[in-house]
């Protein structure tokens, strides 16, 4: 079974950075899409970032020159770095496996203050 556990969310001043982390259990790792979402109070979940097997990435227009995902294959982890944080990017943060199936984290907050 697929397991997904974010870690890194917190509360942060705008302009300050986060880095998120995503660590990846029960699947072959290497070979999957990744991907961030976001969820904010009474908004729809909306795709972040995605990073496919090869380390192609994908952002949001809303994130593209301050976000950056990564991945370490050899600790089946997936990063999602945050610099110039701005109060909309307040949200739950989800990590997202493609593999066999699609699996999503438990979540992680970001709180950012204006």
């Amino acid at each position: 079974q697929v397991q997904l556990v974010e870690s890194g969310g917190g509360l942060v001043q705008a302009g300050g950075s986060l880095r998120l982390s995503c660590a990846a259990s029960g699947t072959i790792f290497r070979l999957n899409v990744m991907g961030w979402y976001r969820q904010a109070p009474g908004k729809q979940r909306e795709l972040v970032a995605t990073i496919t097997s090869g380390g192609t990435t994908n952002y949001a227009d809303s994130v593209k020159g301050r976000f950056t995902i990564s991945r370490d294959n050899a600790k089946n982890t997936v990063y999602l770095q945050m610099n110039s944080l701005k109060p909309e990017d307040t949200a739950v943060y989800y990590c997202k496996n493609w593999g066999m199936g699609a699996y999503w984290g438990q979540g992680t907050q970001v709180t950012v203050s204006s």
